[in-house]
C-alpha cells in the first residue's frame, strides 16, 4: 500500500468536483414504486413486536442463531420484490438497487445535529465522506422539523467551543468492495450518531472493479490518518473508533492493523458487524446462510472477482487476515456482541457499547 500525505492539503466540499468519484454522495432518487415499499416497509416496522410475530410466522433457527420477526418478515418482503438481484443487474443498476433498497428499509431518518460533506485527502486523489453530528453536538441551530443542517463548507466551521465534543467513529460501508456508498449507509450512520451520541464520518471509498484491491484499504487508512491528525477541525474529541460492516469490517480491521505498523494513533475501539475478514475459504456459514439470508454465495464469489481478479482459491492477500489475530482478540473489538441475536435489539446493544467504550 502507498502511505497517506504527510501534509494533506484543506478539505472542501464534494460539490463542484470535476470528476464524479465512485462511491461518493449522491442522493437516491426513487421512483414511485420505490416509495410505496419504502411506505410499506414503515408501516410494518411501526407494528408491535406481537403483530410483528404473527406475520413474520414461525421463527427461523439456523445453528443455533434466531431472527428477530422484524428482520424475518424484511427478508420476505425483500424476497417478494420483482426484479433481478444485483449481481445480474450490471455495476451501475446494481448499485444503484442496493442504494434504493437501504433507502426503502431504512425508516424514518433517525435525527442528528449538523451533517456536512467534504473531501479528505488521499494518495490517489480526494476521498468523498460525510460527517454526522448527535444532536446538540455543535453551536449551529438546526431545523426544528428535521432536527438537522447542512453543509459543504469547510471542517474548520465545525469547530465547537463546548469541551465536551462528542468521540468519532469512522465508518465504512458494506457492499463487497464493488457496491454500498455513503448513500446507502445514510441510516446506520445516522442510527450510530444518535444512539451512541458520538459523530460519525461516513467514508465514501474507492470501488471496485474500476479501483481492485488494494484501492480500498488505502482510502480507508488515509481517511483514519487524516481524522486522527484533524479532530479539533471536525470538532470531535481525541476518542476514535474504526467501524464497518461486511467488507467495512475488513477495512476497520485492517485500518487498526495499519495503526499499529506504521506508527498511527491506535484506534480507541474497533467495531466489525459481520466483517468479511477472509475472501478465499469456503465456511460452513456459506452452506447454511446461502439463501433466504440477502447474501448468496454466487455473489460472494461475484464481489470477489471484481476486487481481486485472478485470484487463486486458497490464497488471502488481504491485510486483514495475515496478522489479524492479536487485534481481533481484543475485548475491545465488538464482534462478539448480538450473536445469535439480529434486528434493532442487537443494533441498540452495538451503539451502547460503543457510546459507553467511547466514554472511558
Amino acid at each position: 500500500m502507498t502511505s497517506t500525505p504527510s501534509a494533506p492539503d484543506p478539505v472542501g466540499p464534494v460539490r463542484g468536483t470535476a470528476e464524479p468519484v465512485v462511491g461518493a454522495t449522491d442522493p437516491v432518487r426513487p421512483g414511485v414504486l420505490d416509495r410505496a415499499v419504502r411506505a410499506g416497509v414503515t408501516a410494518l416496522g411501526a407494528l408491535p413486536d406481537a403483530v410483528l410475530r404473527r406475520l413474520a410466522g414461525t421463527p427461523t433457527v439456523i445453528d443455533g442463531q434466531r431472527l428477530e420477526p422484524e428482520v424475518q418478515l424484511a427478508l420476505s418482503v425483500l424476497h417478494r420484490l420483482p426484479g433481478k438481484t444485483f449481481e445480474e443487474l450490471g455495476l451501475a443498476k446494481g448499485r444503484r438497487q442496493i442504494d434504493v433498497e437501504a433507502w426503502q428499509f431504512g425508516g424514518r431518518p433517525t435525527p442528528v445535529g449538523r451533517i456536512q460533506d467534504m473531501l479528505i485527502p488521499g494518495a490517489d486523489g480526494p476521498i468523498p465522506a460525510r460527517l454526522y453530528h448527535p444532536v446538540g453536538a455543535t453551536p449551529e441551530t438546526v431545523d426544528s422539523a428535521t432536527s438537522e443542517s447542512r453543509s459543504t463548507s469547510s471542517p474548520e466551521a465545525l469547530r465547537s467551543p463546548d469541551s465536551a465534543a462528542p468521540p468519532l467513529v469512522l465508518y465504512f460501508h458494506g457492499g463487497g468492495f464493488v457496491l454500498g456508498s455513503i448513500a446507502s449507509h445514510e441510516p446506520i450512520a445516522r442510527f450510530l450518531a444518535h444512539h451512541a451520541q458520538a459523530a460519525v464520518l461516513l467514508v465514501g471509498y474507492r470501488l471496485a472493479p474500476e479501483h481492485p484491491f488494494p484501492a480500498a484499504h488505502e482510502d480507508a487508512i488515509a481517511a483514519y490518518a487524516w481524522a486522527a491528525s484533524h479532530t479539533e477541525d471536525l470538532g470531535v474529541a481525541n476518542r476514535i473508533a474504526v467501524a464497518g460492516d461486511s467488507a467495512g469490517g475488513n477495512l476497520a480491521l485492517a485500518v487498526s492493523i495499519a495503526a499499529r505498523d506504521r506508527g498511527l494513533p491506535a484506534p480507541s475501539m474497533q467495531v466489525l458487524l459481520s466483517p468479511w475478514l477472509d475472501l478465499a475459504s469456503a465456511r460452513p456459514s456459506h452452506d447454511l446462510f446461502d439463501t433466504f439470508y440477502f447474501l448468496t454465495v454466487p455473489q460472494l464469489d461475484w464481489y470477489r472477482d471484481h476486487l481481486l481478479p485472478g485470484l487463486v482459491t486458497g490464497t488471502d492477500p488481504t491485510p486483514a487476515s495475515d496478522d489479524a489475530g492479536p487485534l481481533a482478540a481484543d475485548p475491545r473489538v465488538s464482534n462478539v456482541l448480538g450473536v445469535g441475536r439480529t434486528g434493532r435489539a442487537a443494533a441498540l446493544e452495538i451503539a451502547r457499547a460503543v457510546r459507553e467504550g467511547l466514554q472511558r
